[in-house]
């Protein structure tokens, strides 16, 4: 048969016919799977849109999940290395290892490592744990009476100072041992320490809290309600509290006038009003030179140590120095008094200037003039010293006035500080 006659629908390798195309285009659907029919059929129902978004949603959930896992590692490995850092030198120096056996060591600089060994969380706003070896006790309120052993050098101002008391304080809480003297102090002496400004009072079997109360001028619940005083507010009749006889009781607030202890006024018209004071109080009546109220240090130290003035407690000042310096009389008069006294001040000295005013020299090593002998501005009288109750070498210096009584030395010494 000849080549015109072939048949027109078979096909010959070089010219592909429609049918076979059409087949191809069959079979695509089914190679590109399941997901590519189901995205078309989804497009012709319209509802690309709508997958769309969800498929964005769920990636960015799926971003954000990873990331926040990749930070945490991050930060776990930080925390691990800052806990415990690699502090071997040879780690290092390996690290830096140039790969031709030398190091870069040498040309870094590691910054100081300043943070405590505590775990810090974000950003370093931890609490430190400062090594401190020192521990501070908060100060608590006492409600009960201490018993505190007297130390070289001190005073009742020290030792009032230290318990955040008053003078007074002190020696109203141990009159037993002080009779309201500070001179009496003395060392290895144990006294009672309030736990707050008053009166220690020990109560006399019949009396009445309210009488106790008027007498230091303090209310009657100021008394009961003390805690330290162990009285029911509820319970206690203050015109018959029952409390044992010889019971003591806290008057916190409470108030009363010292006994004078200082040197009595000693006249050259009548020194003998002295005799009670002492060995040293002369009998006499002596006529001399009168001061013209000008004074000198008496001292060639113008140092307080010890007492300061104190109103109604220690009216005079201590002036510090060396035993056996020389004491000058701080102005003329006549010596009314020369020798021991029995009231803490050990040898004690007085001149009366004969224009209403005195001045009294205490504690000394010795005296080195007697009754009735006129001393002159800058003479020397004695010796500075440590007997009677004294802490240490010092001048016990007083100046007192017939019309005004005890006054305060710095205020009329020349050259005062």
């Amino acid at each position: 048969m000849s080549e015109n006659n072939q048949d027109p629908l078979k096909e010959t390798p070089d010219q592909p016919s429609i049918s076979t195309s059409k087949q191809k285009d069959a079979a695509t659907p089914q190679e590109s799977g399941r997901f590519a029919e189901f995205w078309s059929r989804v497009r012709q129902l319209g509802g690309a849109s709508v997958a769309t978004r969800i498929f964005s949603t769920a990636l960015t959930i799926v971003v954000v999940v990873g990331l926040i896992f990749v930070i945490s590692r991050f930060y776990l490995n930080n925390v691990d290395q800052t806990a415990a850092p690699d502090t071997d030198p040879t780690s290092v120096a390996s690290q830096l290892d140039t790969g031709d056996g030398t190091s870069n060591v040498e040309d870094v600089i590691l910054p100081e490592y300043t943070q405590s060994d505590a775990t810090y969380f974000f950003g370093g706003n931890g609490i430190s744990r400062a090594a401190n070896p020192n521990t501070v006790v908060p100060s608590r309120p006492r409600n009960e009476i201490d018993i505190y052993e007297v130390q070289q050098g001190e005073s009742v101002f020290s030792i009032a100072e230290k318990f955040g008391l008053e003078p007074e304080t002190i020696l109203w809480g141990n009159y037993d041992t002080l009779q309201d003297n500070p001179r009496f102090l003395e060392v290895g002496q144990l006294l009672n320490i309030l736990p707050t400004n008053g009166i220690y009072y020990q109560y006399n079997s019949g009396e009445s809290l309210t009488s106790i109360a008027r007498t230091f001028e303090v209310t009657v619940e100021d008394i009961i309600e003390y805690p330290g005083n162990n009285m029911d507010p509820y319970d206690t009749d203050p015109e018959d509290p029952g409390l044992a006889d010889g019971t003591w009781l806290i008057i916190p607030g409470g108030t009363r006038e010292l006994t004078d202890w200082g040197t009595p006024l000693i006249t050259r018209t009548n020194p003998a009003s002295a005799a009670y004071y002492g060995a040293g109080h002369c009998g006499d009546i002596y006529e001399g030179p009168v001061g013209d109220g000008i004074f000198n240090w008496p001292t060639p130290s113008t140092i307080l140590s010890g007492y300061v003035y104190s109103p109604g407690i220690h009216e005079a000042i201590d002036i510090g120095g060396a035993e056996g310096n020389a004491v000058w009389a701080a102005d003329s008069g006549v010596v009314v008094y020369s020798g021991w006294s029995e009231y803490g001040y050990g040898n004690l000295l007085v001149i009366d200037h004969g224009n209403g005013w005195q001045t009294a020299y205490a504690h000394l090593l010795y005296t080195s003039v007697g009754c009735g002998q006129s001393v002159y501005r800058g003479d020397t009288i004695g010796a500075l010293g440590n007997t009677g109750n004294s802490t240490g070498p010092h001048l016990h210096f007083e100046m007192r006035n017939s019309s005004f009584g005890r006054v305060n030395p710095l205020d009329y010494l020349i050259g005062t500080p």
